[in-house]
């Protein structure tokens, strides 16, 4: 892979509660040192209720995130109803075994509960209550552990993600330039405005963008 290759740097957070699912990123994309892009989609809709974060080479992303998205769409027309979470992160783990270059959060809503699974560049798949995949995860990790707890609701997760984020973008060089935040419930997949974002960010006592 050519060191110089558009890529995602990336700080990627998935938070599970009882109402619902947290997905969020930075914006930032780089390519050596150099900052590429300050307004890069790392959060995409799969379905109505599922959602992944892409972290890595920012090409082979976009690919495998258009891959998936047919594959869960035909897989709903087929059976009449949506992918489960877990069938939707075994998917894309054996996409990613074939040579994909990425880091991804696959997360969602199905008659099971909210979920999360982290998948790793060998198609490695595990489900936790919090994950965080990137440059910037052992910073955003660190708060995760810290302050996560099984009773949050689902505006304490996405409190908790944008602390998190703002931990990775004040030490991770190549996470920055804002955030997309979305959540998912049984009422479908929504991403949080990011004026509303912008407001909350700066009530927690964290400056927007960091």
């Amino acid at each position: 892979m050519d060191d110089q290759s558009l890529k995602t740097g990336t700080t990627t957070i998935g938070i599970v509660t009882s109402e619902g699912v947290v997905l969020a990123s930075e914006r930032r994309a780089t390519m050596g040192n150099i900052i590429a892009h300050k307004e890069v989609q790392k959060v995409f809709k799969i379905d109505d209720n599922l959602g992944m974060t892409i972290a890595g080479v920012v090409g082979h992303a976009q690919l495998l995130t258009r891959y998936v998205k047919a594959e869960v769409q035909l897989y709903r027309l087929k059976k009449g109803s949506p992918m489960t979470v877990k069938a939707a992160s075994t998917l894309v783990a054996n996409i990613v075994r074939s040579g994909f270059y990425v880091g991804l959060i696959v997360g969602g809503w199905d008659r099971n509960g909210g979920h999360v699974y982290s998948i790793d560049g060998a198609g490695g798949s595990i489900e936790d209550k919090y994950v965080s995949v990137g440059s910037g995860s052992i910073f955003s990790l660190g708060v995760l552990e810290n302050s996560y707890r099984d009773d949050l609701d689902l505006q304490g997760a996405v409190d908790l993600a944008i602390a998190g984020l703002n931990a990775s973008m004040r030490r991770d060089s190549a996470s920055g330039n804002g955030m997309m935040v979305v959540t998912i419930t049984d009422k479908g997949f929504n991403e949080i405005p990011e004026a509303d974002l912008k407001v909350r960010t700066e009530e927690l006592g964290f400056r927007y963008p960091n």
